[in-house]
């Protein structure tokens, strides 16, 4: 496949190398039934000592030829195969890295791993086999049909049926083989899926008790699993018998023909050991044959699958550049915007949504779960690109401007809490690698996040485990705010970042956003209306369109889904007297 070119250019001469100490180790192994043979004959039959002890150094030194070739093989196809492994790995990883949230959706995150761990594994081996056994057993396959040949061409008509009829096995064993193992992968896929949301919802498992129904989801997913691989073991299974079964006939005809021969002058006994040995050897070689092919389509199917996410293209497509450049003032633009997702069917995401957002203003973003608030945001650091119309930033179209570029401005806090294995320093540093203390401790401040950080015994040195599993909710939102604070952007988006943090914190963390986002455009979503009714203005989302924008107070008078959020939050009793839209 041509995704494999650069790695063959890479690593072709020392994988000629090793093929090069292989075809030496197979010589060495062609020429010892030979030099076998002649010693039985010339040696053994006429008890001459001097022949069998002068035979007998050359098959020690044939055999240190051979044994020095495989050592030196085996050694540069671990180390070839082991680099080329980890090369293809680094490069997956770099590949999905690349990949736009669209590219992302189309692959099963079980998959990935899947394909950059067992996929890779697979094809690693095969590698790795080449270099070893999988060149070897053809070369000892045709090296011993032509010394058997040379040996006595009468005899070697039995090879001209065996031979066929095991090349028949091997091609319908391949044929067969490739689309069940294709299965197989597809099964551990899923099966590594199951297992992954276990372990991710863990304590939601223990909290509701669900033990026996995840046991039974992953049950389910396994034994898929177990049934897929033994259908294609059991089919697997079928051909490594009927190549043995063939090449024995082979091997039982040619000590009958043999001793035929030998009864009647026309041949000597050393030819007949020779020949069966030859014949064994290709016994073995078939056989390795067979199982290289079963390896090949366990290695295709799994180089399909890499292939399929090289292939992807997941790189942002960049416009030709306008003259404009952003600047830091960081004005936001949304010029009637639609969004879809991907391969999504129904009404889109997004519907002819505009509005502007100005430099150093603060845009509250509120609607009912569904409306398109985090879709919305997500359009500006082009996590996605907007179906038609515009996104701009200080009017230039951030299609025409580099993703990396653009994120370099923003700071985003997700929905989700993510905080990584480490250090707490080392988790707020994420927003700004050069960071000083000073600056990681200002940011921790304003996020409130100072006065448990510092419960620590280790204080900032404190190590958080996988996503932060030692730390609350509350605590993580605080963490992920310090991280994006940190990084003192142009454009800061906070997506419902304070909704596990209490109102009384969730107020001091405000306070002082607002002295430190002097300059800074800020967007705030939030399923709470407390969290957005100090915004300078608020845009209230409906079902993908805007129903409303304005000041908490002109969208009590105005907007209808603004005030049913306002009577479902804060209640009928609290504001009586909010007036219906007309």
């Amino acid at each position: 496949m041509r995704i494999f070119h650069p790695y063959i250019r890479k690593y072709g001469k020392w994988f000629s190398v090793a093929i090069f100490f292989l075809m030496v180790e197979s010589a060495s192994d062609l020429l010892l039934p030979t030099i076998m043979a002649r010693m039985v004959d010339d040696g053994v039959t006429e008890r001459n000592l001097h022949e069998v002890l002068r035979l007998g150094g050359w098959m020690l030194l044939v055999t240190a030829i051979g044994a020095l070739g495989a050592t030196i093989r085996n050694l540069i196809a671990s180390r070839v195969s082991q680099r080329f492994g980890t090369d293809v790995r680094s490069d997956l990883f770099r590949r999905i890295q690349s990949f736009t949230f669209g590219s992302i959706d189309k692959f099963e995150r079980p998959s990935l791993m899947t394909r950059i761990t067992n996929d890779v594994t697979q094809v690693q081996n095969f590698v790795n086999g080449l270099m070893r056994i999988f060149v070897k057993a053809p070369l000892i396959c045709i090296g011993s049909l032509i010394m058997a040949v040379h040996l006595n061409p009468r005899l070697a008509v039995v090879l001209l049926v065996v031979v066929p009829i095991v090349g028949l096995l091997i091609f319908f064993n391949m044929k067969t083989g490739f689309p069940l193992f294709a299965k197989v992968q597809a099964a551990l896929d899923r099966m590594n899926g199951a297992t992954r949301e276990y372990l991710s919802g863990v304590r939601v498992v223990k909290a509701f008790h669900r033990f026996e129904h995840e046991s039974e989801k992953f049950a389910r997913a396994n034994d898929e699993y177990r049934l897929r691989a033994t259908a294609a073991a059991r089919v697997m299974a079928t051909f490594s018998p009927g190549v043995m079964l063939t090449v024995n006939f082979g091997i039982a005809a040619i000590l009958w023909l043999g001793g035929q021969r030998v009864n009647a002058g026309q041949m000597q006994v050393g030819d007949i050991l020779a020949f069966i040995h030859y014949m064994t050897q290709i016994l073995f070689s078939l056989l390795m044959i067979s199982f290289v092919f079963n390896m090949f389509v366990r290695a295709k199917a799994s180089a399909e699958r890499i292939g399929e996410v090289f292939a992807e293209n997941g790189r942002m497509e960049q416009a030709p550049p306008s003259g404009n450049r952003a600047g830091n003032a960081a004005k936001i633009e949304f010029d009637r915007v639609t969004f879809s997702y991907e391969g999504a069917s129904g009404d889109p995401v997004l519907r002819d949504v505009s509005f502007a957002c100005m430099p150093g203003e603060t845009i509250g973003i509120i609607g009912s779960t569904g409306a398109g608030k985090t879709t919305l945001v997500s359009l500006i650091p082009r996590f996605y690109d907007a179906t038609s119309g515009t996104v701009l930033i200080d009017g230039v179209d951030v299609r025409t401007l580099d993703p990396s570029l653009l994120r370099r401005k923003i700071a985003v806090v997700p929905q989700k809490s993510v905080l990584f294995t480490g250090t707490i320093e080392n988790n707020i540093r994420w927003g700004k690698e050069d960071a000083s203390m000073e600056e990681i401790a200002e940011a921790a401040r304003m996020a409130q996040a100072e006065p448990f950080v510092l419960s620590f015994p280790e204080g900032y040195a404190a190590r958080l485990g996988q996503g932060g599993v030692n730390l609350s909710g509350g605590q993580k939102q605080r963490l992920s705010i310090a991280r994006a604070l940190v990084r003192k952007p142009d454009i800061l988006i906070l997506d419902d970042s304070t909704s596990a943090v209490d109102t009384a914190t969730e107020t001091r963390i405000k306070e002082a956003l607002k002295a430190y986002a002097q300059g800074i455009t800020c967007l705030v979503i939030a399923q709470r209306i407390t969290s957005v009714i100090d915004a300078d203005r608020i845009v209230v989302l409906d079902d993908g369109r805007i129903s409303g924008i304005g000041s908490h107070e002109r969208l009590l008078e105005s907007c209808r889904a603004y005030q049913e959020i306002f009577r479902s939050q804060i209640g009928k009793e609290a504001k009586a007297d909010v007036p219906s839209a007309q």
